[in-house]
């Protein structure tokens, strides 16, 4: 650190205010305009209030605390905070607010978390967070060139993401021209007469499993998710022998669309559609599906069902012009792909780059 600057643990520069905050059940909330916080923000609306000043909040519980991660930020006025988020008040004869925050946001807090199934920052744990401490006119300083600095990038950031979203919805403005426009010699017909199977998967296996892939369980495993495919496991039992399109039928992914071309066992919800290729092309098949406006069932939890599915009506064209589409809109999302990875490499640049600005804030070369 630069002369003249002081590391202090966040308990001895803070006042921790945790013992007033106080959790309201939902069916307990009485609503009205005074903010309610958690963990990582606002969680509703209450008619009264705990606190009426400037304060930190930073997450004890559910929330995340590597570095980037945003787990402190400032509330003011009159608000309401919860048991899950730690409520501090810095000692502003010596700390700045945003200084404070743009710390605890660069630092990996993780060291500090204890608990494997609900890891959680406790209070004791918290109060050893070192703290770099400057003068405050100096403090004041260097958040001044952040504020500007980090203006500039999430501008930069926010153009990204707009080209990155006008880049989807390019993909997708073709595909609804496809299936808009269809010209002579569409047909009608459901899902279900289109294809051979339409099943949704069950209960994972609890013998014959495995958590990784071995030459005993070569098969995989896939579940009712988006992330790396909905991957669970790997098994030596195969219930999809054909390539097959699957579905996510329940939860924030419901209607998620995968091509799977190898066997495998489907799991939890997910629902698997085997084309009938005298009547349809697998990649058609996916394109087809994704141009639908797939409904979702039930009030809590968005699902689809296997009748649902086989009640979709669509419409086709015949075998040769399906393969015809499939090369257009094959050629078009590949180019789509390459230009959201440039985008995204780009927004990964630009958080890097506040890394980088933050990590010489606090070895004092901003100043």
């Amino acid at each position: 650190m630069r002369e003249g600057w002081e590391l202090k643990k966040l308990g001895d520069v803070c006042d921790i205010l945790d013992n007033k905050r106080k959790p309201i059940t939902k069916k307990d909330r009485v609503e009205g305009d005074i903010p309610y916080y958690g963990a990582t923000g606002i969680l509703s609306y209450v008619k009264d209030y705990l606190f009426d000043e400037k304060l930190i909040l930073l997450g004890e519980d559910g929330a995340k605390w590597e570095c980037g991660d945003n787990s402190a930020f400032s509330i003011s006025g009159k608000t309401w905070v919860n048991n899950h988020a730690h409520v501090i008040r810095p000692h502003r004869e010596i700390l700045d607010d945003s200084w404070l925050i743009y710390n605890l946001n660069f630092q990996n807090l993780m060291p500090f978390v204890s608990g494997m199934t609900v890891p959680k920052l406790n209070q004791g744990n918290m109060k050893q967070i070192p703290i770099p401490v400057p003068p405050l006119k100096e403090q004041k300083q260097i958040v001044n060139t952040l504020d500007k600095a980090f203006k500039q990038i999430d501008q930069a950031k926010a153009n990204l993401e707009q080209n990155l979203h006008n880049a989807k919805e390019l993909f997708q403005s073709k595909l609804n021209e496809v299936f808009s426009q269809r010209g002579e010699g569409w047909v009608e017909e459901t899902l279900e007469t289109v294809c051979s199977k339409i099943f949704a998967g069950g209960d994972a296996p609890k013998e014959n499993f495995s958590k990784v892939m071995t030459d005993e369980y070569p098969i995989p495993i896939y579940a009712n998710a988006v992330k790396n495919r909905g991957l669970y496991g790997y098994t030596n039992i195969a219930r999809v022998n054909k390539p097959s399109i699957s579905i996510s039928a329940r939860g924030s992914g419901t209607g998620h669309t995968e091509l799977r071309l190898h066997p495998y066992f489907p799991i939890v919800r997910l629902i698997v559609l085997i084309p009938n290729s005298d009547f349809i092309e697998l990649r058609f098949l996916k394109y087809v599906i994704n141009n639908l406006d797939i409904l979702r069932s039930g009030s809590a939890i968005p699902q689809l069902t296997v009748p649902m599915i086989k009640k979709y009506k669509i419409y086709i064209p015949n075998i040769t012009k399906q393969k015809k589409l499939i090369e257009e809109l094959d050629s078009l999302f590949i180019e789509i792909q390459k230009i959201e990875k440039v985008y995204q490499q780009k927004l990964n640049n630009l958080e890097e780059l506040k890394k980088s600005i933050l990590q010489k804030a606090f070895r004092g070369e901003l100043a």
